[in-house]
Order: structure tokens, then C-alpha cells, then sequence
């Protein structure tokens, strides 16, 4: 049996509560200034169908992998998720925010690792007996900050 070329519509599957057809709401027929509200139905099946963890990530990952919302998309999203009856519920979700926790985390990492190695280059130029105020330009690390270095220096 042969699909007609035309893509089934979304909204025509929004009350199933089979977790493929809320997989492939992404893969659906929509436009783009749909998008958001796909995933606010696509959510609201989610937490509708109470699956358990494991497949809530599975079919969440199928739909992020063809509908993936910009983040000022999904700030939009989250405004109408919280007028929602159901808004507690798709907060519990743990798949909801995973994705932005790991890139928060990420950058996070990312930060702490520049600030230590700007740190562990000023404490060699410390030992090679450059001027603070030099390391501090250089580094862009505080003159306090460089001086509480100074001070491990010579402990």
C-alpha cells in the first residue's frame, strides 16, 4: 500500500493515545508557524499516555530529531505550556529539559575550564616574574585576583 504524496495532517491524530502517531507528529503535515503548537500537542499526548520513562525518550528523541524548536520557539512553548490544565504534568517530564541541562552543563564546563587554564597561565608568568598589571591585560584575569595567586606563590 502506497502513501499519497500528500502528508497526513497533524491535528487529525492529537486525541490517539498510540505513542507512534505522537512520534510522528513531527514527520506530519504542518506549517511552519505550526510548529509550536505541534509540540504543545505532542506534549500533552506525552503525558497523556502516563509511558514510562524509557519510552517517553525514545518517542521524544524521534520527534526532536525531525521538529526541533528554536529556543525562542521554546520559550514561547513554555508561555503556553504554563496556561495549560496539564502544564504541571509536561513540567514533570524528564525528557523536557534533559537536552538544555547537558548544553547548560556544557557550557558551564567550558567556562570553568578557560578560567582555570587563563589562571594556571598567569601563575607561570607570576613564576617568570612578570608585572601584575602585565598579567592582568594579558590574562584578563582581576589585579586582586592575580595577587591572591602571587600569595600561593609564595606559600
Amino acid at each position: 500500500m502506497r502513501l499519497t504524496g500528500r502528508k497526513k495532517n497533524w491535528r487529525d491524530y492529537i486525541r490517539s493515545d498510540n505513542p507512534a502517531a505522537a512520534a510522528l507528529l513531527s514527520k506530519m503535515g504542518y506549517e511552519e508557524k505550526e510548529r509550536v503548537q505541534v509540540k504543545k500537542e505532542f506534549l500533552r499526548m506525552i503525558t497523556r499516555m502516563e509511558l514510562d520513562p524509557a519510552k517517553e525518550r525514545l518517542i521524544y528523541g524521534f520527534f526532536e530529531t525531525y521538529l526541533k524548536l528554536t529556543e525562542e520557539e521554546e520559550e514561547k512553548l513554555m508561555k503556553e505550556v504554563e496556561k495549560l490544565p496539564e502544564a504541571e504534568k509536561i513540567m514533570e517530564l524528564p525528557i523536557s529539559y534533559e537536552e538544555k541541562g547537558i548544553k547548560k552543563g556544557k557550557e558551564i564546563g567550558k567556562k570553568e575550564g578557560e578560567t582555570q587554564g587563563k589562571k594556571e597561565v598567569a601563575m607561570e608568568m607570576l613564576r617568570k616574574g612578570l608585572a601584575v598589571e602585565l598579567i592582568a591585560e594579558v590574562t584578563h584575569i582581576g589585579i586582586e585576583e592575580i595577587k591572591k595567586l602571587k600569595e600561593q606563590l609564595s606559600l
